[in-house]
């Protein structure tokens, strides 16, 4: 450590600690304003980039249930990160008049969504243009 110190030292540079958890301790020589400097610019970039995720899932009304499980894991997989998740049901042509039957199968996807997770509606299943919505949120 001392050696490291003295080339910092001989450089003009500091001695910057990476990690301690290590024996020998990881260290690097280098400017530490500009290491401070970058290490808050990266937690400042990783903490805007979560707060307004919103991911999008689609729904068919003819889908397959092997289609439906996929887009259940995708879902899983996005609320456990702790991003919230649209999720869509687009009815085209004649499927408009089965809204009904388009409903019920958005209401089965989220009672399967639910079985394996806990989540909240943020906004209810909700008629919108050409299909329904919902959006999701984890607990």
């Amino acid at each position: 450590m001392t050696q490291a110190l003295k080339k910092a030292r001989e450089k003009g540079l500091d001695l910057i600690k990476i990690t301690e958890k290590t024996s020998p301790p990881v260290c690097k020589i280098g400017d530490y304003g500009k290491y401070h400097y970058l290490m808050q610019k990266k937690a400042r970039g990783q903490k805007h980039k979560k707060a307004g995720e919103l991911k999008n899932i689609r729904l068919t009304f003819a889908m397959s249930e092997h289609d439906l499980e996929t887009r259940l894991k995708t879902a899983e997989k996005f609320l456990k990160k702790g991003i919230k998740v649209r999720i869509e049901m687009i009815l085209r042509g004649r499927q408009k008049r089965l809204a009904a039957f388009a409903e019920k199968k958005l209401n089965l996807f989220l009672q399967n969504l639910s079985s394996s997770l806990e989540f909240n509606v943020e906004r209810p299943v909700k008629k919108e243009g050409r299909g329904f919505t919902v959006i999701v949120s984890s607990r």
